[in-house]
């Protein structure tokens, strides 16, 4: 009887080798390889090209065609993935557990379904009575939509030549297992077969497919990186789990743009679409009160107003604290640097805190001026008009430095009621429409504490 040969394979990069390590020389992370048995001979779902059809073309003879696609009713969404749902395209939805990736899923499924078209919605880790709950509870209801708990990949192809489905949902990835290879579900190698799998389906069929990844305790998709290599585009869901805001962000779309954002709230008839988020997340901001300021970002093509709040007081420890959160924390210790040594605020002593208000992460560079800002409006205790929104990137030298889309920030504010800006003077000079806003542009750091802060134009 023929000895069983296994390896070793790295569940974070896909990294084999013939003996265990305890830590992966590819991607150098511990305690990821993990054991499986080694198949033997080629894998008969391996693509076979003909060389006789097989040649280079010349790029001014190809022809191209707009993609088709098909809304899913939900604008967020649809902007997010570049104007709807392409056909034979492959989409993995990444979150942590409980962020609501199902229950948005679900959703979009029950709306595909109630436009005519079918769709299938396969589960590896509910039941169908579990889903028949959810989807009671957000008053879901359509014969075009079929519910088929399964985890074994044959038995689920079987299947769709009997359903035909025009839109797939797996949830998840990982719970999906091929019989033809031993190892457990997964794994790398039940992860890259089931992928593999769905994406010939996309292809070859034309069925648009959902897959929800799992994420490791880091927030990165769990799995080799091959996943997100493999797929046409890749969702992220954020927010915190016990905050009602959602946000879902393209990292990846190879047929629209990467930096769009959708924004939800979660609800008890699930994900609501935010039209307006700007409103919601500012309507709360406390007035007279120091550390608070509206700071102007654009996320794609949506400029966004945000609250930021800065809290600093003297520290009773040694080392002082720096806590940032929505922001980026190294972008933040930064710009505390530019304060001490361009602007003389003694912070060296202070504990430091930043937030943006609604769970929201934001990494544009334009609100490093709203964190300045709201810094040296805490350690002066002097509060920042409510009326006075912020835009601006801020230098190593103490130079505010000029943003994009500054004509769609301010049609934003003035939307909103805002009557002041502060922009950089280089966005100043391409400015057409003022009308209703007062706009004060700035060169440096100091310059703009002085008129925020001080009152003075």
């Amino acid at each position: 009887m023929a000895k069983i040969k296994t390896k070793y394979v790295c569940q974070e990069c896909g990294y084999e080798t013939s003996k265990w390590l305890g830590k992966c020389p590819e991607c150098t992370k511990w305690n990821t390889l993990v054991e499986e048995i080694e198949q033997k001979g080629s894998h008969k779902d391996v693509f076979i090209i003909d060389k006789s059809s097989s040649r280079p073309v010349n790029i001014n003879s190809i022809e191209t065609k707009e993609e088709e696609r098909f809304s899913t009713c939900i604008n967020e969404l649809d902007r997010v993935l570049g104007g709807g749902i392409v056909k034979g395209s492959l989409v993995l939805v990444g979150g942590d557990p409980g962020i609501g990736k199902s229950t948005l899923l679900i959703q979009v499924s029950s709306n595909v379904a109630n436009s005519g078209k079918k769709v299938l919605y396969i589960s590896g880790e509910e039941s169908e009575s579990q889903i028949k709950m959810r989807a009671q509870r957000l008053g879901i209801n359509s014969d075009n939509l079929y519910i088929f708990a399964e985890n074994n990949l044959s038995l689920i192809e079987a299947q769709l030549d009997n359903i035909k489905p025009e839109l797939i949902i797996l949830d998840s990835i990982q719970t999906v297992y091929s019989p033809e290879i031993s190892s457990a579900p997964g794994t790398v190698s039940q992860i890259k077969e089931g992928t593999s799998k769905f994406m010939r389906i996309s292809k070859k069929m034309g069925i648009s497919t959902f897959v929800v990844g799992h994420v490791t305790k880091e927030g990165s998709l769990a799995g080799p990186k091959l996943l997100e290599h493999m797929v046409d585009t890749v969702l992220y869901f954020e927010g915190e789990r016990y905050n009602t805001y959602r946000l879902v962000r393209a990292v990846k779309n190879r047929f629209g743009s990467t930096n769009e954002l959708g924004v939800f709230e979660m609800r008890d008839l699930g994900l609501v679409e935010l039209e307006n988020p700007s409103k919601i997340l500012i309507s709360e901001k406390p007035k007279d009160v120091a550390g608070s300021v509206i700071i102007s970002t654009v996320e794609g093509t949506r400029p966004m107003l945000l609250e930021m709040q800065a809290l600093v007081s003297p520290t009773s420890y040694g080392i002082p604290k720096r806590t940032a959160t929505g922001v980026d924390y190294n972008r933040v210790g930064m710009l505390l640097a530019v304060l001490e040594k361009r602007v003389g605020l003694q912070i060296q002593n202070q504990d430091v805190y930043l937030n943006i208000v609604g769970g929201i992460k934001i990494n544009e560079p334009s609100i490093d001026l709203g964190i300045v800002i709201a810094i040296a409006s805490s350690f002066r205790n002097v509060a920042v008009d409510e009326t006075i929104a912020v835009a601006g990137e801020v230098g190593l030298t103490g130079e505010v430095r000029a943003v994009n889309f500054i004509e769609k920030r301010i049609a934003e504010c003035k939307k909103l009621g805002f009557t002041k800006m502060v922009i950089p003077r280089n966005n100043y000079e391409v400015v057409k429409d003022t009308k209703g806003i007062e706009i004060w542009p700035v060169d440096n750091l100091r310059q703009a504490i002085n008129i925020v802060l001080g009152g003075n134009k």
